[in-house]
């Protein structure tokens, strides 16, 4: 992310350049200073926004994570219990045999002797209180089956929503790599590529593309690749764009253009990217330019051919998960 010492650093640059090459009045001097107020207050928001997101999508996936574990929890808890109840069950059988039997054994021995027909009594009156526990206990056996049953359900429910919401995220999420492929066809594979990480669709760019060694002015067959990709996603009212500059680990020279380093060379590019984007008809409200100089390399050879590769820019395009938060919020 851009940095707020940064991005008005890049601010002072560019409106330093334009003073020392007297390309500018008062008046435009004062725009320019008002687009810098601006560009840093949006800045903050949408890094406000990302963070939010951020938390938001881990304590979605703990969540997911937490139902699975009591959904499997459930079902072994419901395993258990069946099998107590098929236990209480076989047991209330055979003290049903016995009642029956002793029934008929009371009858035999009531004529032989009072005692023994007492001892009988007893025996019988004892196994009926057992008998009553065993189908007290076998009732709260299944009244426990059903509440937990119910809950299953209910939980099961929950994750299938939540399931089918990630489902359709990802089909979203392919369906737009698909469309920005289609939208940026004929491009050299070497120079421009698109891929999804993460749930996110990367679009990476080469400065062979975009830009001349050192320039922060997009070439016109980058152009016309911006804007393609512009096209295609401005119907795309549920995606957020970041344009993310990145260079290598060689130092700009003193004084290009008013850089002082990468830092300035990264940003002025995501900015420059981010103009054209939203000249073609981009929605300036979804997109967040940022630098990263030379902190995030795709290789760390110092070699020319791996330095070349880490000169890029990625635009990287995030689907919303409003529905799925509201979701979550309501159960």
């Amino acid at each position: 992310m851009i940095k707020k010492p940064l991005l008005r650093y890049a601010g002072v640059a560019l409106l330093g350049t334009c003073l020392l090459g007297s390309c500018t009045t008062t008046k435009k001097y004062n725009a320019l200073l008002a687009q810098k107020v601006n560009l840093e207050r949006e800045k903050a928001d949408c890094e406000t926004s990302l963070a939010a997101i951020t938390n938001e999508r881990t304590d979605l996936n703990k969540q997911v994570a937490d139902l699975t574990s009591y959904r499997q929890q459930l079902a072994s808890d419901t395993t258990q219990l069946g099998n107590v109840l098929r236990k209480t069950q076989a047991l209330y059988n055979d003290m049903s045999d016995s009642y029956d039997k002793l029934m008929k054994n009371h009858d035999k021995l009531m004529a032989n002797s009072a005692l023994e027909s007492s001892k009988l009594s007893k025996d019988l009156t004892r196994r009926e209180e057992e008998l009553k526990k065993l189908n007290d206990a076998l009732a709260k056996n299944r009244s426990q089956v059903d509440q937990l049953s119910t809950d299953l359900k209910s939980r099961e429910e929950r994750l299938n929503e939540l399931e089918r919401i990630l489902s359709e995220k990802d089909k979203a999420v392919n369906a737009l790599k698909t469309k920005v492929s289609n939208a940026l066809l004929g491009f050299n594979s070497k120079d421009l590529t698109v891929n999804v990480q993460n749930g996110k669709v990367y679009v990476s760019l080469s400065e062979q593309l975009l830009f001349k060694s050192g320039s922060t002015k997009v070439d016109a067959k980058g152009q016309d690749a911006l804007r393609k990709l512009a096209t295609a996603l401005k119907d795309q009212n549920d995606v957020n764009v970041v344009v993310e500059g990145h260079t290598d680990d060689v130092p700009v020279s003193k004084g290009t253009l008013g850089m002082q380093d990468n830092w300035d060379l990264s940003v002025l590019r995501a900015t420059e990217i981010t103009r054209i984007l939203t000249t073609a008809g981009l929605a300036g409200t979804k997109i967040t330019p940022s630098g990263r100089a030379e902190n995030v390399p795709l290789v760390a050879a110092k070699t020319a051919d791996a330095r070349q590769k880490n000169r890029r820019t990625e635009i990287i395009l995030t689907p919303k998960l409003d529905e799925l938060f509201k979701i979550l919020e309501v159960n």
